[in-house]
């Protein structure tokens, strides 16, 4: 093949090229175009419909307070719970149960899972477990994961392992006392967590007792090695003998961890008994989660879309027939 047919070759290449990208600029210019003539569009067909939109946003307005102030209230609080025996997982799917009680409306399940009297019974709307997350593995609690949308995954933000968060949906306030008591029951209730849990606690005191034999034995022998290097003594009048030193502060590296250790076995036997432990208490809401906010981030943009739609429909109803007459 000759050079010039070769350098013909690799013009018509390149005019190709040129002419693929001159293409994909025009079609993606003509859906621009296209994008912000409809955007417009949209926005001159709203104003010159203000008045049915507007209206139809105080119409949101005034159903979500009219709900409001006819639906019963319902208040929301969190429990932070530190999980001392079993897993994270299976802790939040035993509490869920709870929440599959409420789910169904299962009132007397739910009662007598939480042991309450006939009074409060009716009060508890929904219990839920929910992971913490920690961001960044820090060992600090960033937010809670309500959504249930964490990328089990991810490895920057975790679950955190030994802790967990329950809310509480209630009728009353005055009644948070008695559903925590309630969830504790029901979960040191538990025969499974109970000997897990008996389990723990012993082999707790079986290394502290083993810990606290190693320590003495290091304690003796630093004290034997001591005493060995005081009594060493030259043997030869005036002439220097140089002895190597003994390292006994190299038992030093082997001691403290074991108080480490200890301490930190003693935190568990002493602060952590039970089954799972009381971080943060629930508290009394300020206000109720059922306010006009609630129903107006629901009913608004309902009655707006569906005005919108129907204006929409009135302005095309010519088009609408004559497509409807044609097929």
């Amino acid at each position: 093949m000759s050079e010039n047919t070769t350098n013909k070759n690799v013009r018509d290449d390149e005019i190709d090229l040129l002419d693929l990208f001159r293409r994909m600029g025009n079609t993606i210019g003509r859906w621009l175009n296209a994008l912000g003539k409809a955007i417009l569009i949209s926005i001159v067909f709203m104003l010159r419909r203000w008045l049915p939109l507007g209206l139809s946003i105080i119409a949101g307005v005034g159903i979500s307070y009219l709900l409001k102030y006819t639906n019963e209230s319902f208040f929301s609080s969190d429990m932070v719970l530190r999980n001392n025996t079993v897993s994270n997982s299976d802790m939040i799917a035993y509490i869920n149960k709870l929440h599959v009680y409420a789910e169904e409306d299962n009132i007397t399940a739910l009662a007598e899972a939480l042991d309450l009297d006939d009074l409060a019974k009716n009060n508890v709307l929904d219990i839920t477990a929910y992971w913490v997350i920690d961001q960044s593995r820090d060992g600090i609690p960033d937010y809670v994961d309500y959504r249930a949308n964490h990328n089990v995954y991810d490895t920057i933000n975790i679950r955190m392992q030994d802790r967990l968060d329950i809310r509480v949906q209630v009728k009353s306030p005055q009644d948070l006392t008695l559903v925590r008591n309630g969830i504790l029951t029901y979960i040191n209730s538990d025969s499974l967590f109970q000997q897990r849990n008996r389990v723990r606690l012993r082999q707790n005191l079986e290394m502290l007792a083993r810990l606290d034999y190693d320590i003495l034995q290091l304690d003796s022998l630093q004290k034997l090695k001591l005493q060995e290097t005081k009594t060493i003594q030259p043997k030869l009048g005036n002439q220097m003998i140089f002895l190597q030193e003994q390292k006994t502060q190299l038992l030093y590296t082997d001691i403290y961890p074991l108080y480490t250790r200890k301490q930190s076995l003693e935190v568990e036997r002493d602060l952590y008994k039970g089954i799972v432990t009381v971080l943060s208490e629930f508290s009394i809401p300020a206000k109720r989660d059922n306010g006009g906010l609630y129903y107006a981030k629901k009913y608004i943009p309902i009655f707006f879309f569906l005005t919108l739609l129907l204006l929409i429909l009135i302005a095309n109803r010519k088009k609408i027939e004559e497509t409807f007459k044609k097929y």
